[in-house]
């Protein structure tokens, strides 16, 4: 039997050979029509939107397909060197107006759409977001591809296509409830499967030394669990210039579909067995790791990507350049997403030894030459570390080369700091215990040429803290690359009434180069303007109204100050403080206190991990306060709160244009970045922050003026840290000791005795680490301060012009153009035009 996906040798080059996809109406309604009609097989009495939404994309999908394969030849017959980026978040979005944005077809598509008597945004709410990240980390890797597309940067992503995504939020009695989040139900008509293209996946078994045909001793991984990894392609196409990049998602399925003899003979389960603990590594993004078989899961699902992705890039170059690696390092370089793909650094060794038989010394140079690590925390505890025995049984090879890598490098550290046996314990790769680790960032930085984070404050943190010996060690590996967000998605896309007037009052150049709203700053205090700014912005404020009454039953005035908080529920991140000061407005407007007080709508959203008690229990009292306010007719006219479920992509993307304060109140030295607080600040919102990752940059670019600073800064958090005593500050706080009476009182849970006590018992403990209570007299001042400033309406709009003009250095295309000078050092490549 001839085997599937056996190359054909006789050239067919009338196949590769078809007239090029029309992009306008007509083209675009033929295309709609024939995919409608023919491919999904509907007719007029088909009533079913998932149809027409599909029928849409594919007609979209096939012209990214025909840029993507234009691309990948022209990287091809230009023998450019290539980035790839390894990821296990890629929280995408939704592809439909990002695909008609950037391949410059939206006008023509929605009048295709109208002759057929269809709404093209109608259709677009179909589509689902894909689950393929969790928070900023996954949005930052979206931006991150979009913007090398953009630049026309030949960059590859690499990820996991997970089969459901974290989970879908609901809030029932307060309380989050999670769902699965299947959305892969209706299948994906962005992808593409490349089953040609599948891997295989080593787990378990031992090592041996044996001799191989050339009759050198050589060590084996034998009697493993193998696991195929099926490729998915996604496009991801640049704005208007004809670049198509990939992102490459694996999926796991099992070598066979099932034991067919156990099947015959009555043994079901046993027989499908495997398949099923094969298919689990995609299955579900972020399995709850709290147990030895969720810890198992994760060190799975980051070893099929890093195992699948090297041995795929491996493949390519085998094919092209036969056995030769001399110049493999000149023309590869890989990015690892902060720790989670930093096994890469064994396993590319792995397979550079045992596969392709070079010696120890040559793998160690390609390896320690092609890898670059960024890191997105400053948390000790994100900083992934696993037990060695659950290494050692899962991938025995693996551990043995980690073994050797952190031999070898010990004896590095002891020859610069002979005797220092504290250090070495501290720099070593194996963390020593009553059962060893291995610390996957320490990996990370020893196998790598260059280490970055993500924001100025961030990486200083990281030299003089965190990774202090190894930048005493290596301090030419260090380097910041500031995080930013893509403005094609959360301006051109998410925000249209904005970005008309943009465009119409300073050109579009700004959607490829965001320094050009820096020529809207001399238009910050021009009264026509300001109007249609301010006018721009109501828009978006009734639009996310809308959005607020219908999933969550309460009204949003658009004449309120629309205050934010949306991202992942954490105890660093301080959802916390904010609602305490939401719990200080209502004590406010209760006893009367409301000259000068501007009516306020506060919107939190974010998941909480399932595993995360406290984070969940922040949720419930978020949603306790907001019943009892919102049912309060006292609070009715001032003051409005919502936690807004299942927040999502597509959700922000209505959020962010419609906000007025963004709310970045992290515990100052905890947050590395942000990217939540660019997108906001890009679109008009003013921030109030403390000093604490890309918050500091923002405020060096908008001037003190036009942001409201409070709290500790990193240096003060850690001076206070000895002598905190948060109880006493309470007492001398008027404002903050009613606010904590009423929590403990049980004002917002009447019915619900002792619900908050360790919410309560953790901000009011001097061992909290967040300093809420340290913070809180500061915070409420600038809360004043911004409602003082919103009350005047010009002062506002022209503080919003200028977040919105001073965001340029905000852009992944900065960043990425960073990454590329001082890391990659890719040429630039533009597809060819006739191709």
């Amino acid at each position: 039997m001839t085997p599937r996906y056996t190359a054909i040798t006789t050239p067919l080059p009338e196949l590769y050979q078809t007239s090029k996809l029309g992009m306008n109406t007509l083209a675009l309604t033929e295309d709609f029509k024939r995919y409608f009609g023919i491919y999904l097989g509907q007719d007029k009495g088909c009533a079913s939107g998932h149809y027409l939404y599909s029928a849409m994309a594919h007609t979209l999908r096939d012209r990214l397909f025909e840029r993507m394969k234009n691309t990948k030849h022209t990287y091809a017959e230009s023998k450019c060197k290539q980035a790839y980026y390894l990821s296990m978040e890629f929280l995408m979005g939704r592809a439909t107006g990002n695909a008609a944005l950037n391949l410059g077809i939206e006008e023509p598509l929605k009048k295709a759409l109208v002759n057929l008597g269809l709404e093209y945004e109608e259709l677009a709410e179909f589509e689902h977001d894909a689950g393929l990240g969790n928070g900023g980390l996954g949005r930052l890797a979206a931006c991150f591809i979009d913007s090398c597309a953009t630049l026309q940067l030949p960059v590859t992503g690499y990820g996991l296509r997970y089969e459901y995504g974290m989970f879908q939020q609901k809030i029932e009695n307060g309380r989050q409830q999670e769902m699965p989040d299947h959305w892969l139900r209706d299948g994906n008509p962005w992808e593409l499967e490349r089953p040609e293209f599948t891997q295989r996946v080593k787990f378990g078994g031992h090592t041996e030394l044996r001799r191989n045909t050339s009759g050198q001793m050589e060590i084996q991984w034998v009697d493993t669990n193998d696991v195929l990894a099926v490729p998915y392609d996604l496009p991801i196409p640049g704005y208007q210039n004809g670049t198509v990049n990939r992102l490459r998602l694996w999926k796991a399925a099992a070598t066979d579909e099932f034991n067919l003899e156990d099947f015959n003979a009555g043994s079901y389960t046993e027989a499908v067995a495997a398949k099923n603990e094969a298919e689990n590594i995609s299955m579900v993004l972020y399995p709850n790791d709290a147990s030895e078989n969720g810890k198992e899961l994760r060190l799975r699902q980051q070893y099929f990507l890093a195992s699948a992705s090297l041995q795929d890039i491996l493949d390519y170059w085998v094919n092209t350049h036969g056995e030769d690696f001399e110049n493999f390092a000149d023309k590869n370089v890989f990015q690892l997403n902060d720790t989670h793909p930093t096994v890469a650094v064994a396993e590319l060794m792995r397979l550079l030894m045992d596969e392709h038989q070079l010696g120890w010394d040559k793998a160690w140079k390609i390896t320690s030459t092609t890898m670059a690590y960024t890191n997105h925390t400053l948390l000790p505890e994100a900083l992934e570390r696993w037990p060695a025995n659950l290494f050692g049984r899962l991938l025995p090879r693996i551990l043995e080369i980690i073994y050797e890598i952190n031999a070898r490098f010990l004896r590095e550290v002891a020859n610069h700091w002979p005797g220092d046996k504290e250090r070495l314990a501290r720099m070593s790769i194996i963390e020593e215990g009553a059962q060893q680790q291995v610390r996957m960032a320490h990996l990370a930085i020893v196998g790598s040429f260059s280490v970055n984070g993500v924001a100025a404050l961030h990486s200083e943190l990281l030299k003089k803290g965190l990774f202090e010996d190894f930048y005493q060690l290596w301090p030419e590996k260090f380097n910041n690359k500031t995080n930013g967000v893509t403005q094609r998605r959360w301006m051109a896309w998410c925000n249209p009434v904005l970005s008309k007037l943009i465009t119409e009052t300073i050109g579009d150049k700004w959607i490829t180069r965001l320094s050009e709203l820096q020529n809207l700053a001399p238009l910050a205090h021009d009264k026509d303007f300001q109007k249609s700014w301010h006018e721009a912005k109501f828009e978006n404020k009734k639009r996310l109204a809308a959005l607020v009454e219908k999933d969550c039953g309460v009204t949003f005035n658009p004449e309120a100050m629309f205050d934010i908080q949306v991202k992942r529920i954490h105890e660093y991140k301080r959802q916390l403080l904010n609602v305490l000061h939401v719990i200080h407005l209502y004590d406010q407007i209760k006893r009367g206190h409301t000259e000068g007080l501007p009516k306020r709508c506060v919107l939190f959203g974010g998941k909480a991990a399932p595993g995360y008690l406290m984070a969940k229990q922040i949720i419930k009292l978020i949603n306790n306060v907001a019943e009892v306010v919102n049912n309060d007719p006292d609070a009715n006219d001032w003051l409005k709160v919502v936690f807004f479920p299942n927040y999502q992509v597509s959700v922000m993307e209505v959020i962010c244009p419609a906000a007025d304060l963004s709310e970045q109140i992290s515990t100052a030295g905890k947050e590395a970045s942000g990217t939540g607080n660019m997108k906001f600040m890009m679109n008009g919102a003013i921030t109030i922050g403390t000093l604490d990752g890309a918050n500091i940059e923002i405020r060096e670019e908008v001037g003190d003026d036009n942001f409201f600073l409070f709290g500790l800064s990193e240096e003060e958090v850690a001076e206070k840290r000895g002598s905190y005593n948060p109880q006493a500050i309470i007492e001398n706080d008027a404002d903050l000791k009613r606010v904590v009476d009423l929590l403990k009182g049980g004002h917002f849970n009447q019915f619900e005795p002792g619900c908050f006590d360790n919410i309560i018992h953790a901000f009011t403990s001097p061992h909290d680490p967040w300093m809420t209570v340290a913070d809180f007299r500061s915070y409420i001042d600038a809360q004043h301060l911004a409602g003082q400033a919103y009350l005047d309406k010009e002062r506002w709009t022209s503080m919003s012009i200028i977040n919105a003009a001073q965001s340029g250095k905000f852009s992944t295309d900065r960043t990425m153009d960073e990454y590329n000078q001082d890391i990659w050092k890719l040429e630039k490549i533009a597809p060819h035009p006739d191709s």
